[in-house]
C-alpha cells in the first residue's frame, strides 16, 4: 500500500465530508475503476457496508465505560468523596477501603455494558460476515462475497428468500414484467408481500452489468421506509426518475421473483433499515423524577448535618481547657485552629455520613424493573395463543407509569376494532343493496359455541353465474358445521397462515336483486354498464397481489412437541440467553405459523406462488426452503386460473374485502404486473387491461386511483375510489344523460346511504370512474414523467398531477364494510374508566361512524349529554367553547348539584379540532374536554393526534398512554409518556415505535389494572424503604458524634458499615420491589377503582418521603440511646458497643421491611433469613481473622463476646420492639379505624374465592351508586338540533349564517347492538 501523507489523509477526509453532506450524489458504476487503489475508486467516500452497533472498543473500554458511567451525577459524587478521603487532614477512615462500594457498584455495571456489548459484536460479525453475490468484471460473473464487501457502486444479485444487503435500485429481474415482490417484515413488521418494479427503460430480457454506463444522482441518506427520490441518466442523456417503488431496502426479502440484480445506492449505516435502527428506548419514569427531587433533600440532610457536626467540633474545642494528649499536633510541632479543625471535620463528616445517599438505589431499581418485566412478559393471561405473542416491553426503564395512567389515546381501527373488514352493503346507482342473507351468516358466526369451528371448516365455493336464483333460498345456516373437535379446529386455524383467508372475510353472500342486474347487464349487448363499472373498480382499483390458494406462503417451525423442553437446564440456559441483552429480554419463543412474524424469528418460504409469468417448483429441498424457478412462462403455459384456486395478498385490509366482494359476483381478478390487470367477467370472458398509471393512496389525497386502458373500448378509464367527503368534492354529473325520473340525483341518494352506513358502524368508501380522451392522457402524462423525474420538490408535484386527473369524477356507487370490535372491548373500557382513566378516541372515521362505534364500545353512554361539534370557522369554534364551559361551570355552582358530576362526553371533527388546537383556543379547549368523561376525535390526521396528546400532556400535567396498531399511530405513540403498540393486521410500525407491545386491546386491563399497580407500589415502597435504610443507619453514626466531640470517629468498624449496605440489607429490598402485592390480580380487576392509588403520585409523596425519614430518625434514637443507657459507666471498648448498635439497627431494618411485606412467599423467608445468617457468619469470620485490620483498635473476638452475655440478647429485643412500636401500631390503628380502600380490598382477598367474588360485586354496586351522583345538564326540547339556537340562544345570532352544526345526544338516542 502506498504512503500517504497525513496532510493528503485528512484533506481527503474533509473532502469525503463534504461529499457526504452534499444534498444529491452521483454514482457511478465501480467495474470500471475495478482492481485500482482506493483513492481512485470514484465511489471511496461513501462508507462501506460493514456495520459496527458496539459501543466500545477492546482499548478503549474502561475509559469510555466509566465516562459513560459519570454521567449519573450519584457516580461522581462518590468517586469525589472517596478521592476526598485521601487527603490526610480530612480522612475518615482507610483510604483504600473507602474505594470498595463506588468499586464494586461501577464494576457490577461495567461487566453488563461488556456483556451487552459482546453480544452486539457477536451480532455484527455474523451480520457482516453473511454471503451475497458481487459483479467482478474479473471474473465476468456474480461471485460470492461477504455482505461486508459490498460497496456502493457495485451490482449485486439477490436471489429468492434471500435478504437484501444493502440499498439497492433494482434495475433487472427474473420476472419478464420486471417485478420483485419483497418482504419488509424486518423493517415495518409487515407480512404482506410488496411490489418493487425495475426502473423505467431496463426491462431487459438479459442485463449485463459491464455494458450499464449509468450515472445514478440519489437525495442524501434518511431514514423514511416510504421515501426515495432519484433519476438515472442514461449514456445519451435521458434521464430516467425513480422512486421507492424501485428501491430494494436492507433487511428486505425477496419472495416469489428467481432473482434481481440492483445498484448499491446506499450501504451500511447509511441504508434506510440502519438509520432506523435506535437502541432500547430510554425515557425517564415520572418516579424517577421525583426520585431525584428526594436525593437533593437528601444531599441538603447531609450538609446540614455535616455542618452540625463541624460547628459542634468547633464548640468542642473552644471549650476545652488545654490540649488534651490525644489531639496530635504535626510533624512541626503544630495544631491547627480550632476553627480550621472545624472546617477540615465538615469534609470529614461527609466521608463518615456519605451512606446517607443510597450508593445502590439504582443499581437495585434496575435490577428491580428487569424482574418487573420479567413476570410482565411472563403472565399467561397476556399471551395470545392465535398469534403466539405476548406482550413486549421495549422500554425497560418505566413500567411503572404503567400504574399512574390518566389519560389514554386510543385509535379505532385495529385497535378497538379487528381491522378484519367484512363486506357488508353497497349501493349502485343510487340504489341500495343491504346483503340481509350475508348480515344472517355473519349473525351465526358470531354464535359463541360454534364461532371458531364454521370460521375454519367452511370453503370457499366458485360462483357459477348460470345457476338458479332459487339457490339463494337456502339458509346461510345449512352451509355451516357445528361441533367440530378442538383438534380440527386448530388444524384449521394452521391452515389460515394467509391474511384475509377466513371464510368471515373472504365469502359474501350475494344480494339476488344484485345478482339479477349483473346478470342481465352481462346478457346485454350494451359495453358500458355502471353495474359492470362499479365491480371492476372494486377488482382493479387496488395494490392486491395475486398467488395461488394452494400455494400459500407459510412459515416453516419446528412442531410445538419440538419445541417444548422438560430439561430444567436448558430453560436456565434460555433464560440466561434472554436476560443477556435487556434490548430483547424476556422475549417469546415464537413456534405459531403467524402473520406477525419477523424474519429473524423463524424461516418464511414460498409454497409455489402463483404468478403469470414465473413457473414455480413444486420439490422443497431437504432444508425445507422453497427454491424459485426463473423461467418465464408462456401464455399457454399459465397454469388456468379459477376462482377456487386463488388466494389475495394486501397491504389494506379494505382492499381485500372489496376485492373478495368482486370475486363473489363473479368479477374476479387473475393476475396483476406492473403493466396490466387481468380480471374475469361473470361470463367467463378474460379481460387484460394495460395499466398506464397508478396513483396510490396517501393520507392527504385520501384516495387511490388507477388509470387502465379498456380492452373492449379502447378508452383511458381512470377508476377512484376513497373517502366519501373527498370523493363528493371531486364529481361530475354521474350518468345524467343516460337517466331520467328519481334516478338524476345519484349523489344525494346516494350520500343518504353513506350516512345510513355510517350510523350502522360501517366503513365507507365511494367509487368513481372517469373517461379520459387520448389527447387529455399524453398531455397529463408529460407532466406526470416530468414530476417523476423532479429531485425539487417532488412530492407536490406528484401530488399535484394527481389531483389533476381526479376532477369530474362520475360517481358509480359507495361500499360499506363492518370493522367489528375486538373481544373484551366494551368491558376494558368501564374497567378503565372506573379506574379514573379518562378515554379518548382519535379516528379517521367520519363522526357517525364514529359515535356509533363509541356507544358499541361504552365509550358513549346512553345517559350521556352528547356534544358534536363541526364548524367551518374560528368565530363560531370560539362560541361554541366558551357558552359550553359558561354551561358547565352554571351547572357546578348551582347548589341543587353538590357532588355530581355532569356526564358530558364531546364529539368533534377534525376541521373543528383543528381550530381548537390554534394559540388562542387551546386553553378552552383544554378545560372544556377535562370536564367531560369522554372524547371522540373523527377525521383527525396522524398530526393532529399527536398534537392532541402533546396538548393534554403539557397543558394539564397528567401521565398520558396512546395505544394503536397502525404506521398512522406512530406520531401518537411517540407523543405519550407511554406509547402501546398492537401487532394487528396493519403491520408491525405501531409495535416498533412503542415501548409495550399486546396482541389484543383487552390485555391493556391487566396491564395497567394490575402489572401497572403492583410495579409502582412495589417499586415507590421500595425507594422509600431504602432512604428509610440508609438514614437509620447513618444516625447511629451521628448520635455517636455527641459523645466523641464530633470527632467523625466510627464505633463500627468500617468494613461492616461497608459491607451493611452492600451485602447484608440489599437483597430484601430487592426482592420486595419484585414481589410483593399487596391486593391480588384477581381483586384489582373486580375492583378497578383500586388504580386510582397510583394516580397523581398517591403512593410516593412529598409527605411519604418525610414521615418514613423523621421515622427513621426516632428509630435511630432509640436504637443508640437504649443500647447507650444500658451500657452506660460500663469499661466496654468502643467495638463492643458498637456490635449491638449494628445488630439492632439489622434486625430493626429487615423487621420494619417485614411489617411493610403484604404477600410472604418462601423467596421472602430465605432472603430475610439469609440476610441474618450472612451477617453473622461474615462477622463473626470477620471478627475472628482481623487482629490488626484498624489499628489501634480492633474487633477481635468482639461479637463472639457478645453473644455470650444476656445483656447483648436483652438489649437487641427490647431496643428492636421499641424502635418498631409506633410504626406498628400506626398500622394498626389506621387499619382498624381508617381503612383505606387498599386496606379493604387485602380483607377480600383474605375470604375463600365465593365470598370474595360477592364481596366484590357489593363493593362495586356501593361505590358506583353512593359515590359520586352522576347527572346530566338540563336537555334541549329535542334530541337532536342542528343548530344553536335552542340551548345557546344568546349567541346563536352570531353564527347562524355559518356553517355550523353542534349536535347534542339525549339518552334518546337509538343505541346500536354491539357489533
Amino acid at each position: 500500500m502506498m504512503w500517504r501523507s497525513p496532510l493528503a489523509l485528512v484533506r481527503d477526509a474533509l473532502r469525503g465530508q463534504r461529499e457526504r453532506e452534499k444534498d444529491l450524489r452521483n454514482l457511478v458504476p465501480n467495474l470500471p475503476h475495478e482492481g485500482l487503489e482506493k483513492g481512485k475508486q470514484p465511489n471511496r467516500f461513501f462508507p462501506s457496508n460493514a456495520i459496527k452497533t458496539t459501543k466500545y472498543t477492546l482499548l478503549f473500554f474502561i475509559p469510555m465505560n466509566l465516562f459513560e458511567q459519570f454521567h449519573r451525577l450519584a457516580n461522581i459524587y462518590f468517586v469525589g468523596l472517596a478521592i476526598l478521603n485521601f487527603i490526610p487532614v480530612v480522612n475518615a477512615f482507610q483510604p483504600k477501603v473507602a474505594l470498595i462500594p463506588i468499586c464494586v457498584i461501577l464494576s457490577l455495571t461495567a461487566l453488563k455494558d461488556a456483556w451487552e456489548d459482546f453480544r452486539r459484536y457477536q451480532l455484527d460479525r455474523k451480520l457482516n460476515s453473511t454471503p451475497c453475490f458481487i459483479y467482478r468484471r474479473k471474473e465476468k460473473q456474480f461471485t460470492e462475497r461477504c455482505w461486508k464487501d459490498v460497496r456502493v457502486g457495485d451490482f449485486v444479485k439477490v436471489v429468492c428468500n434471500e435478504v437484501v444487503p444493502a440499498d439497492l435500485l433494482l434495475l433487472h429481474t427474473s420476472d419478464p414484467n420486471g417485478v420483485c415482490h419483497i418482504e419488509m417484515a424486518n423493517l415495518d413488521g409487515e407480512t404482506n408481500l410488496k411490489q418493487r418494479t425495475v426502473v423505467s427503460g431496463f426491462s431487459n430480457p438479459k442485463f449485463e452489468p459491464e455494458s450499464c454506463n449509468i450515472i445514478v444522482v440519489c437525495e442524501r441518506p434518511n431514514n423514511n421506509l416510504n421515501h426515495f427520490k432519484c433519476y438515472v441518466e442514461k449514456p445519451d442523456g435521458e434521464k430516467v426518475g425513480a422512486g421507492i417503488e424501485s428501491l430494494l431496502l436492507r433487511g428486505c426479502t425477496v419472495r416469489n421473483t428467481g432473482h434481481a440484480v440492483g445498484f448499491v445506492v446506499y450501504a451500511g449505516h447509511e441504508t434506510k433499515s440502519m438509520l432506523n435502527h435506535n437502541g432500547p428506548r430510554y425515557k425517564r419514569s415520572k418516579l424517577e423524577r421525583k426520585l431525584n427531587i428526594d436525593v437533593i433533600f437528601c444531599v441538603i440532610l447531609l450538609f446540614s448535618m455535616c455542618l452540625v457536626g463541624a460547628l459542634g467540633h468547633f464548640f468542642w474545642l473552644q471549650a476545652l481547657p488545654g490540649v488534651p494528649p490525644y489531639l496530635v499536633p504535626d510533624s512541626t510541632g503544630h495544631l491547627d485552629s480550632p476553627s480550621l479543625s472545624a472546617f477540615n471535620m465538615f469534609f470529614t463528616m461527609i466521608i463518615l455520613l456519605q451512606i446517607l445517599i443510597p450508593i445502590s438505589l439504582y443499581l437495585s431499581i434496575e435490577l428491580v424493573k428487569i424482574g418487573q418485566i420479567f413476570f410482565i412478559t411472563s403472565d399467561i393471561d397476556l399471551y395470545d395463543e392465535e398469534t403466539d405473542s405476548r406482550v413486549q416491553c421495549k422500554a425497560l426503564n418505566i413500567t411503572e407509569d404503567l400504574g399512574q395512567i390518566e389519560y389514554i389515546f386510543s385509535d379505532k381501527t385495529g385497535t378497538l376494532t379487528e381491522n378484519k373488514m367484512v363486506f357488508r352493503r353497497c349501493s349502485i346507482m343510487g340504489t341500495e343493496y343491504p346483503h340481509k342473507e350475508n348480515v344472517v351468516r355473519q349473525a351465526v358466526l358470531d354464535e359463541p359455541e360454534s364461532e371458531e369451528e364454521v370460521i375454519f371448516e367452511q370453503r370457499p365455493q366458485p360462483l357459477q353465474m348460470s345457476r338458479s336464483l332459487d339457490s339463494e333460498d337456502s339458509n346461510p345456516e345449512d352451509t355451516h358445521h357445528c361441533g367440530i373437535q378442538h383438534k380440527r379446529k386448530v388444524e384449521g386455524n394452521a391452515q389460515s397462515d394467509v391474511a384475509f383467508s377466513s371464510p368471515l372475510e373472504t365469502e359474501v353472500i350475494l344480494d339476488r336483486k344484485l345478482l339479477q342486474h349483473i346478470s342481465s347487464s352481462s346478457s346485454s349487448s350494451q359495453k358500458i354498464d355502471p353495474y359492470l363499472d362499479f365491480f371492476l373498480a372494486l377488482a382493479i382499483c387496488n395494490t392486491v397481489v395475486v398467488s395461488m390458494a394452494t400455494a400459500r406462503r407459510r412459515r416453516v417451525s419446528e412442531s410445538p412437541r419440538s419445541c417444548q423442553t422438560n430439561n430444567p437446564l436448558d430453560t436456565l440456559s434460555s433464560l440466561v440467553e434472554k436476560a443477556g441483552s435487556l434490548c430483547h429480554i424476556f422475549t417469546s419463543t415464537q413456534r405459531k405459523p403467524k402473520r406477525n412474524r419477523t424474519l429473524s424469528e423463524e424461516f418464511v418460504i414460498e409454497e409455489d406462488p402463483f404468478h403469470p409469468s414465473v413457473e414455480t417448483e413444486e420439490t422443497v429441498d431437504t432444508n425445507g426452503l422453497q427454491p424459485c424457478s426463473p423461467h418465464a412462462l408462456s401464455q399457454r403455459d399459465k397454469p388456468s386460473a379459477t376462482s377456487d384456486n386463488l388466494s389475495y395478498v394486501a397491504e389494506s385490509t379494505d382492499d381485500a374485502a372489496l376485492v373478495y366482494a368482486a370475486k363473489a359476483y363473479g368479477f374476479t381478478l387473475l393476475a396483476r404486473t406492473p403493466d396490466s390487470v387481468t380480471v374475469r367477467l361473470p361470463s367467463g370472458k378474460d379481460l387484460v387491461f394495460e395499466v398506464l398509471e397508478t396513483l396510490t393512496f396517501d393520507s392527504n389525497r385520501r384516495r387511490m386511483s388507477v388509470l387502465v386502458r379498456h380492452p373492449i373500448t379502447k378508452e383511458c378509464v381512470l377508476y377512484t375510489k376513497g373517502a366519501d367527503y373527498v370523493i363528493m368534492e371531486l364529481l361530475d354529473t354521474p350518468y345524467a344523460e343516460h337517466l331520467s325520473g328519481n334516478q338524476k340525483n345519484i349523489a344525494a341518494d346516494t350520500q343518504h346511504h353513506l350516512d345510513c352506513y355510517a350510523k350502522e358502524g360501517l366503513r365507507t368508501l365511494c367509487i368513481t370512474k372517469k373517461v379520459v380522451s387520448d389527447k387529455a392522457y399524453r398531455i397529463w402524462l408529460v407532466d406526470r414523467q416530468r414530476a417523476l423525474a423532479a429531485m425539487d420538490n417532488r412530492e407536490e408535484l406528484i401530488m399535484d398531477t394527481a389531483v389533476q386527473l381526479e376532477t369530474n369524477l362520475s360517481l358509480l356507487g359507495a361500499t360499506g364494510i363492518e370493522d367489528r370490535l375486538q373481544e373484551s372491548v366494551p368491558d376494558t373500557i368501564v374497567a378503565l374508566r372506573e379506574a379514573g382513566i379518562q378515554v379518548w378516541v382519535l379516528t379517521g372515521d367520519k363522526p357517525e361512524t364514529a359515535v356509533n362505534i363509541g356507544y358499541a364500545c361504552r365509550l358513549l353512554e346512553e345517559e350521556d349529554l352528547v356534544i358534536n361539534m363541526s364548524c367551518n370557522n374560528k368565530v363560531a369554534c370560539t362560541s361554541i367553547l366558551d357558552s359550553t364551559l359558561e354551561e358547565v361551570r352554571r351547572y357546578s355552582e348551582d347548589p341543587r348539584n353538590v357532588d355530581t358530576t355532569p356526564d358530558i362526553s364531546l364529539v368533534i371533527d377534525g376541521r373543528t379540532l383543528t381550530m381548537a388546537l390554534s394559540a388562542d383556543l387551546q386553553e378552552r379547549f383544554v378545560n372544556l374536554t377535562k370536564r367531560c368523561r369522554s372524547v371522540l376525535c373523527c377525521r383527525v390526521t396522524p398530526l393532529q393526534k399527536s398534537q392532541v396528546v402533546k396538548l393534554v400532556r403539557e397543558k394539564l400535567k397528567v401521565m398520558t398512554l396512546a395505544v394503536g396498531d397502525g404506521a398512522n399511530d406512530v406520531n401518537m405513540i411517540q407523543a405519550a409518556d407511554i406509547g402501546i403498540g398492537i401487532s394487528g393486521q396493519e403491520g408491525m410500525q405501531a409495535v416498533m415505535a412503542s415501548d409495550f407491545a399486546i396482541s389484543h386491546f383487552k390485555h391493556l386491563k391487566k396491564l395497567l389494572l394490575v402489572h401497572g399497580h403492583w410495579c409502582y407500589t412495589r417499586l415507590a415502597n421500595m425507594i422509600v424503604y431504602f432512604f428509610y435504610k440508609n438514614v437509620v443507619y447513618v444516625n447511629l453514626l451521628f448520635w455517636y458524634q455527641l459523645f466523641c466531640g464530633f470527632s467523625a470517629t466510627a464505633m463500627i468498624d468500617i468494613w461492616l458499615i461497608i459491607f451493611f449496605n452492600l451485602f447484608f440489607t440489599s437483597v430484601p429490598p430487592i426482592m420486595f420491589g419484585i414481589m410483593d402485592k399487596d391486593v391480588s390480580a384477581e381483586v384489582l380487576l373486580g375492583v378497578p377503582e383500586l388504580y386510582r392509588t397510583g394516580q397523581g403520585t398517591r403512593e410516593y409523596k412529598f409527605s411519604t418521603f418525610w414521615v418514613s425519614i423523621l421515622d427513621a430518625f426516632y428509630q435511630s434514637l432509640v436504637c443508640f440511646f437504649i443500647p447507650y443507657l444500658a451500657y452506660q459507666d460500663s469499661d466496654i471498648d468502643v467495638f463492643t458497643f458498637g456490635t449491638p448498635l449494628n445488630t439492632i439497627s439489622l434486625f430493626t431494618i429487615l423487621l420494619h421491611l417485614s411489617i411493610e411485606i403484604k404477600v410472604w412467599t418462601v423467596v421472602h423467608w430465605v432472603v430475610m433469613l439469609g440476610s441474618v445468617a450472612l451477617y453473622l457468619i461474615v462477622t463473626l469470620a470477620y471478627n475472628s481473622m482481623c487482629v490488626t485490620c484498624n489499628p489501634p483498635s480492633n474487633p477481635y473476638w468482639t461479637l463472639q463476646s457478645q453473644m455470650a452475655d444476656p445483656m447483648f440478647y436483652l438489649v437487641c429485643i427490647i431496643t428492636t420492639v421499641v424502635a418498631l412500636l409506633p410504626r406498628y401500631t400506626f398500622h394498626v390503628l389506621r387499619n382498624s379505624i381508617a381503612p383505606s380502600p387498599l386496606i379493604q380490598a387485602q380483607h377480600l382477598d383474605r375470604l375463600d374465592p365465593s365470598s370474595r367474588e360477592q364481596g366484590i360485586k357489593e363493593w362495586r354496586s356501593f361505590r358506583g351508586g353512593g359515590q359520586v351522583k352522576h347527572s346530566r345538564l338540563s336537555s334541549p326540547p329535542s334530541p337532536t338540533l342542528e343548530t344553536t339556537a335552542d340551548i345557546y340562544p344568546e349567541f346563536a345570532a352570531d353564527i347562524m349564517g355559518d356553517d355550523f352544526t353542534l349536535n347534542v345526544i339525549t339518552e334518546n338516542y337509538q343505541r346500536p347492538a354491539d357489533t
